[in-house]
């Protein structure tokens, strides 16, 4: 059997040899608008240019058996494929509630689970009557469909409602598209989570579970700021998993990847958004020797032998995903302008999303951010000393050529 990836960029650029591993091949898919901001081979078997239906025929040439979405950009293209083929793929009862972000909340209200109050428009004035009305700020303004921090807005009164969505119109997505609603949420108080998965026919397994800490930026945006691993004995991940598990059901993910943002408040588990694909940046052999697995060996093996042998995640360390943060203008550093980072004690690995040399300008959003590193030791302490000592370099010239040991 081949499967088609449809953008298979970012962290989905690992997955052909990990299927390979399976004895599965691969056909790399082209959308017509992938997203701009990842790094991904050009290269493509087929490329997408409008007609599904030509596209599907393509793969049938080519014995494609399964179609999975390697980024967001290719969500609904995939979910499209694997209808037109009667290939393993997802429900499309309401295909578009897995990436326009209105509809999404709507689809798990109707299955019963929290979420917050949510309200999509073209109109500014609107946005910010209904804001009004909802007698609690802030709330939070942003893109129908785009991912990361892309034009996450919050504010704080009528007159920033307004202002916020003209911006948010007056740009575009990370896959070039023009916005034209905008959608206002009420802003949620607690612990932010997000859950990874995998799904064969609808049965669902829970790869990991990681918990988000995040800072303010300019004080209307927030900024990832680093991210860990929480051990299946928590406390919270029974109740944040089985309602994750509710989610994908609501969305109808039942084959392929799942990446799905949960808070977690006062009154219980509620969804930020979910993905049907995916999650984010992650380098797959770090994970899997921090917590035993990882999600792109995991959708590998679902494709290839169903769900029901898939390892469990346990935590042998500490382990800290640290975004880098530039609070400046300033130049990518090279191998030797890192060298102090990379001597930190709990230092494992460094991944740049922008060249060395390249001009970085001050980071506001993850498309700002020039990379990430991961701190790992036995001493949760050893890590939260090298967390401060990276953030002490950045503010001390790390972009600048200026940071010494």
């Amino acid at each position: 059997m081949r499967v088609a990836v449809v953008d298979a960029d970012g962290i989905a650029a690992h997955l052909p040899a990990l299927l390979a591993a399976h004895g599965l091949e691969t056909v790399l898919v082209r959308s017509e608008a992938p997203d701009i901001h990842l790094t991904g081979s050009a290269a493509a078997d087929v490329r997408h240019e409008g007609d599904v239906t030509g596209t599907a025929e393509a793969l049938r040439r080519l014995d494609v058996g399964f179609v999975l979405a390697g980024t967001e950009s290719g969500v609904l293209l995939a979910d499209e494929l694997s209808a037109a083929l009667g290939t393993p793929g997802n429900g499309m009862t309401r295909p578009r509630a897995r990436r326009d972000k209105h509809e999404m909340v709507a689809a798990v209200r109707e299955a019963g689970l929290a979420t917050a109050a949510s309200f999509a428009s073209p109109s500014g004035d609107e946005v910010a009557a209904w804001a009004a009305a909802l007698g609690s700020w802030p709330v939070v303004l942003k893109p129908l469909a785009s991912a990361g921090t892309d034009n996450v807005r919050i504010c704080r009164s009528a007159a920033e409602v307004r202002t916020e969505h003209a911006r948010i119109l007056a740009s575009t997505t990370r896959y070039g598209a023009r916005n034209e609603t905008v959608l206002a949420q009420e802003y949620l108080h607690g612990d932010e989570y997000f859950v990874n998965t995998v799904s064969r026919d609808g049965v669902h397994h829970v790869v990991e579970v990681w918990r988000y800490h995040k800072q303010a930026i300019d004080g209307d945006r927030w900024m990832y700021d680093y991210e860990h691993p929480v051990p299946l004995e928590d406390p919270q991940v029974a109740g944040l998993a089985e309602y994750t598990l509710g989610v994908l059901d609501a969305l109808e993910i039942r084959n392929g990847a799942g990446h799905t943002e949960v808070m977690l408040t006062p009154a219980g588990p509620v969804l930020v958004e979910s993905g049907a694909r995916m999650g984010g940046s992650h380098q797959p052999s770090v994970i899997s020797r921090c917590i035993g697995t990882n999600q792109v060996e995991c959708l590998a093996r679902a494709v290839a032998e169903g769900v029901t042998r898939l390892p469990t995640y346990r935590p042998r360390s500490f382990l800290r995903y640290v975004t880098l943060i530039s609070p400046g203008d300033g130049v990518v550093p090279d191998e030797a302008g890192f060298a102090a980072v990379r001597a930190l004690p709990s230092f494992v690995d460094l991944v740049l999303t922008t060249p060395a040399g390249r001009r970085v300008q001050r980071t506001v959003d993850l498309a700002t951010s020039v990379g990430y590193v991961y701190l790992e030791a036995d001493d949760p302490e050893q890590v939260e000393r090298d967390y401060k000592q990276l953030r002490e370099y950045e503010l001390n010239g790390l972009y600048t050529g200026e940071v010494t040991r």
